[in-house]
């Protein structure tokens, strides 16, 4: 008998160290990633984002800068995603930033080839057991005399959306929501969450202060939704302005 119940215990144990904790996969371009130390304070709201993850997920950033969706797939970063996938992860998704590039090795259509390849990344990840969300891209800083901000992404927004509604999967609208932010800010005070220094003046990608903002403001919608990912995020007023390492 005791030596029963010290087999049940063992396997007991086993089974709750053994269990992993749900992933949440990132991919997307410059504006989410993580950078490099001797780009600081650059940063990307995916990082932000692990601040208001807590102990039950885990974040894979694999956004990466310069990345549209085309790039993202031919050089084989969504097949390392999709492999490692398992029953009941999310996998959130934001391309638009440079699939609007020129270059052949970038470029996309909003709704040919760019549509066709947020179709394939909600596809392949239900195939996996993975729950994909669609986000729009986050709004540049740039303002128009009157103080608006000037409209980048045109239909790379619109199609994210037909995508997101087609497939019947959420849509979390950061351009709206980033551009709301940035519009109230404005011009000057704005600067405080891009990566506007005195060396750099970039109005595209976030420091780190941003990085958190924007994180702030998918988790709100997260939340606002009523979305199960909610599950995974704290409460926003514990999270500080500080990125730690």
């Amino acid at each position: 008998m005791k030596r029963f119940i010290y087999i049940f215990i063992c396997i007991s144990l086993f089974g709750c160290t053994s269990q992993k904790n749900t992933s949440i996969w990132l991919i997307g371009d410059s504006t989410m990633a993580w950078k490099k130390p001797s780009r600081a304070p650059e940063s990307g709201w995916g990082e932000g984002l692990k601040l208001f993850t807590n102990e039950q997920a885990t974040i894979h950033n694999h956004a990466a800068s310069g990345r549209s969706s085309l790039s993202f797939i031919n050089e084989g970063r969504w097949q390392v995603v999709c492999d490692s996938l398992k029953r009941g992860d999310y996998v959130i998704i934001q391309f638009g930033h440079n699939d609007e590039k020129p270059d052949t090795a970038r470029h996309t259509e909003p709704y040919g080839s760019f549509k066709a390849n947020l179709d394939r990344f909600i596809k392949e990840s239900k195939a996996k057991g993975g729950t994909p969300i669609i986000c729009s891209s986050i709004v540049r800083r740039q303002f128009n005399e009157d103080g608006s901000l000037k409209d980048t992404h045109g239909d790379y927004i619109v199609a994210s959306k037909r995508v997101a509604e087609e497939s019947m999967v959420p849509y979390v609208d950061m351009e709206t929501l980033t551009r709301k932010l940035v519009t109230e800010m404005g011009p000057e005070k704005s600067k405080e969450i891009y990566n506007y220094t005195s060396r750099k003046q970039d109005s595209t990608h976030l420091n780190n202060k941003g990085a958190i903002e924007i994180a702030r403001l998918f988790v709100d919608e997260i939340n606002k939704q009523q979305l199960d990912l909610s599950s995974y995020f704290r409460e926003n007023n514990l999270v500080n302005n500080s990125i730690s390492e």
